[in-house]
């Protein structure tokens, strides 16, 4: 599918599940600071009227004590202030008469509050009522009422104070309201903000799909693009980039594996098929058919020996653990020494001084490393080279030199010589019998054993090559 730079919109992509993500947080977090703020006020306002009330109730007491008092109803609104009221009961709980905001709820007032005891605030909230109340009942010995137009005198047994509420519940009301309009074009504004940003944000994404179709079409070059602002899309293009890269590198590998091997496969394919063309027409006989067959014989060994070595390193490359157990490594060099001996007898191919080298590892595959090294140098190298194999301890490893006195290599084509197939011109040539192979199975080898190997040369001087392997972990078997 071509995205062209563009995501899309589907319930699966990731913008739309992170913006209905984002919107329920949203919703959630502003619904839940308007509630908040609503109860706060709420509960602010409730606690003020409470504290009014106490406090009126305190200021009546206070007269009251002083002695008999006589007052006039109207009195008590225009001392107490419009939210607040009063009304007057006898001792059988019968109102005698009501002012302020408690005249509409006389009778209810004096019922609520007839069963609590003196002092106690009581709360008439009653979703069907316009007026809702805060009420608080006080003693009343000795004080007379003046009621006009009759002129008549009350002496009221308690007198209850009573709060309207219902401005404070009408603010709250209203508040929620408007919280809950703010809340609504506050969140479509934020939402259409957080689209923005998300198409902002996810934008990289949709331009690294977009390179992903490329490579996926072929594209050996297209890369993710990355800007260098170590984000989490550009680490995330960073780590992709090196996964095609990687890929890149295997796929050359093998192509390059593949001609090669084909390549090497080739000639001795091509030795063979003329030899036994010129068998079938009759041209062999005798002492030439003896010929034809050695020269058959040895194309096949090299067959044999290329295969051999790339199952090898087909094997090292896939991590195929290598055995550990304790080995000499002087042992190991002494024997492959004394064999190059046997075969270049007109070879000065010695081995310097070394005490017993343990190092944990397969004895079979160090074997064959060493093999390696001492017949390139051999093979690589005029007839009057010396070849010089010395083992050294270190403080963390062991070190083993392979180095000879020859002409060396050229520094253009010293980092290729860990290269597969790969052949310095000056001083390797298939005549050898080599397939190019030889350094890149030690090095393999060199790598399953935890180890490192290195080249030095010098043009006219000779080359060296330098495996370091771990210490072994025990020295059983090695003492003096």
């Amino acid at each position: 599918m071509k995205l062209h730079g563009r995501l899309p919109w589907s319930f699966s992509s990731v913008r739309l599940r992170l913006l209905v993500g984002l919107s329920v947080l949203l919703t959630a977090g502003l619904v839940a600071s308007a509630a908040s703020s609503t109860l706060l006020l709420e509960d602010f306002l409730l606690e003020r009227d409470e504290t009014t009330l106490r406090a009126s109730a305190d200021q009546l007491r206070a007269v009251i004590a002083q002695g008999p008092q006589s007052a006039d109803v109207d009195q008590f609104g225009a001392l107490l202030g419009a939210p607040l009221g009063v009304v007057a009961v006898d001792a059988d709980n019968r109102v005698l008469a009501a002012t302020g905001a408690a005249t509409s709820a006389a009778a209810t007032l004096a019922a609520l509050t007839d069963t609590v005891p003196p002092g106690e605030v009581v709360t008439y909230d009653r979703t069907d009522s316009r007026n809702n109340y805060k009420a608080i009942r006080i003693l009343s010995p000795g004080l007379t009422l003046e009621q006009d137009p009759d002129d008549r005198t009350l002496k009221p047994a308690t007198l209850i104070l009573a709060f309207d509420t219902s401005v404070d519940d009408a603010t709250t009301d209203i508040l929620a309201e408007r919280q809950l309009a703010l809340v609504g074009v506050a969140l479509a504004l934020l939402l259409g903000l957080a689209t923005l940003v998300l198409r902002l944000g996810i934008r990289p994404l949709a331009q690294m799909a977009h390179a992903a179709d490329a490579i996926a079409a072929g594209s050996r070059t297209e890369r993710l693009p990355t800007r260098g602002d170590h984000s989490e899309t550009d680490l995330l293009a960073e780590a992709v980039n090196r996964a095609f890269d990687a890929q890149a590198r295997a796929e050359a590998t093998v192509r390059s594996m593949a001609a090669d091997t084909s390549h090497e496969l080739r000639t001795p394919l091509s030795t063979i098929s003329g030899w036994l063309d010129l068998h079938r027409q009759g041209g062999l006989s005798g002492p030439g058919l003896e010929k034809a067959l050695d020269h058959i014989e040895n194309e096949v060994g090299r067959m044999r020996l290329l295969v051999e070595d790339l199952a090898l390193l087909a094997r090292l490359d896939a991590g195929r653990p290598v055995n550990r157990d304790d080995v000499d490594l002087t042992e190991l060099a002494a024997s492959v020494v004394e064999d190059a001996q046997i075969i270049y007898p007109d070879r000065s191919i010695c081995m310097a001084p070394s005490p017993p080298t343990p190092v944990r590892g397969d004895a079979a595959r160090l074997q064959q490393a060493l093999r390696n090294l001492v017949g390139n140098a051999v093979q690589h190298t005029p007839v009057s080279t010396a070849v010089l194999v010395d083992i050294t301890h270190l403080h963390d490893a062991v070190q083993l030199k392979v180095g000879d006195n020859g002409p060396g290599i050229s520094p253009q084509d010293l980092p290729r010589v860990f290269e597969r197939f790969w052949r310095a011109e000056a001083s390797r040539s298939r005549a050898y019998g080599g397939s190019g192979l030889g350094l890149a199975i030690v090095e393999a080898i060199v790598h399953a054993h935890h180890g490192q190997v290195s080249v030095e040369s010098e043009v006219g001087v000779g080359t060296t090559v330098t495996i370091r392997l771990p210490h072994s972990t025990s020295r059983r078997g090695f003492d003096a």
